[in-house]
């Protein structure tokens, strides 16, 4: 380098210094007016160390209380419907854990570290007929693993509730069998319709006592609604799961049930739908999902509002019997515009 252009970086170095100085004095006679106007310095910005919550609580925790949670509505499905809900249960759960880990190690991403896969796996059997085959769950779930939670980008991005989602695309592409009932007891007996479908067609009414305990033809997971509400209780009692979007929800469907019943009781009473179908598992179990529902509370309302809108209309007035997985999964769609609309309140903030 030459004399003349090391004496021109020099030249800079010290202009710049010189331009800092006379900032930080500004800077410093500014701090003093204020100080001489004031008595004090202001803060423009109050810098403190951000909340942290000290907690055993881990998304694994939360998931294995799930499926500690689901665990009277299995013990229910095995009572009545035998060593088929077993079968179903069991493949279901592994071929959820065996999909994802074999999707995350093609894709480099680790191991398996939580059982969301083994829930949502679960989650779907419980949802499938007694009857239903075990090839084409296995489709259903590899479904759900992949398309419904992966395919965003894992857990924690996916928008739509996996189990849903694999239900969703065995409805459409299986409508037979997944429409194939049975009786409890009789699984290799002839197909006979759910208590919803018998109010739906032929404008029959089924007992009450036989829906709480279960048994009724139904899904393996929904035929129980008292070994579910053990469930949901023991999820609520956890704080595991937020209480304001099953009670809006089923508050939302025993009102607009019973304002039909009223009109015309061939729409079936309001204790009627809320033990029939899959609404308790729904509720619970799926609606109160974290990451496919709102972070405010406001917004978990309307969540659970419109979702139980959507399931009386779509028994009434749709061409299903039962419309718990539609309202759901339309209200996932809209939770992303819900949370940006309906803020959460800032920790500390007024």
């Amino acid at each position: 380098m030459t004399k003349e252009g090391g004496d021109f970086i020099i030249l800079l170095q010290n202009c710049a210094f010189e331009i800092y100085l006379s900032s930080e004095r500004k800077n410093l006679d500014r701090a003093r007016i204020t100080e001489k106007k004031n008595k004090r310095i202001e803060r423009i910005l109050t810098l403190s160390s951000s909340p942290h919550i000290r907690d055993k609580i881990t998304v694994g925790r939360i998931m294995w209380a799930v499926i500690i949670a689901l665990t009277p509505a299995i013990a229910a499905s095995i009572y009545f419907f035998r060593f088929r809900a077993i079968e179903l249960i069991a493949v279901c759960g592994l071929a959820g854990v065996v999909t994802e880990y074999l999707f995350l190690r093609i894709r480099g991403k680790g191991s398996l570290n939580e059982p969301s896969a083994l829930l949502t796996g679960i989650l779907l059997a419980l949802t499938l007929p007694p009857s239903f085959p075990l090839w084409a769950a296995v489709l259903g779930t590899m479904f759900a693993i992949i398309i419904g939670k992966q395919i965003f980008g894992g857990l924690g991005y996916n928008i739509f509730n996996p189990a849903l989602i694999g239900r969703a695309f065995l409805v459409a592409t299986f409508p037979v069998l997944m429409t194939s009932w049975v009786n409890p007891f009789t699984i290799d007996a002839v197909t006979t319709a759910t208590p919803l479908g018998l109010l739906k067609f032929q404008s029959q009414s089924t007992s009450l006592l036989p829906l709480f305990w279960g048994n009724v033809s139904g899904s393996l997971g929904e035929t129980s609604a008292l070994a579910l509400l053990i469930g949901a209780a023991y999820l609520l009692i956890r704080k595991h799961i937020d209480w304001r979007t099953p009670l809006s929800y089923l508050l939302t469907v025993a009102l607009l049930s019973g304002i039909f019943y009223l009109i015309n009781p061939l729409y079936g009473s309001p204790p009627l739908h809320l033990l029939a179908g899959g609404l308790m598992i729904g509720v619970f179990f799926m609606a109160t999902d974290p990451v496919t529902t709102p972070l405010a509370k406001q917004g978990r309302w309307i969540f659970g509002l419109a979702a139980g809108a959507i399931v009386v209309i779509i028994r009434n007035w749709g061409g299903y019997a039962e419309g718990v997985m539609f309202s759901i999964l339309l209200m996932n769609a809209f939770t992303p515009l819900l949370d940006r609309y309906i803020k959460p309140r800032v920790l500390g903030g007024r």
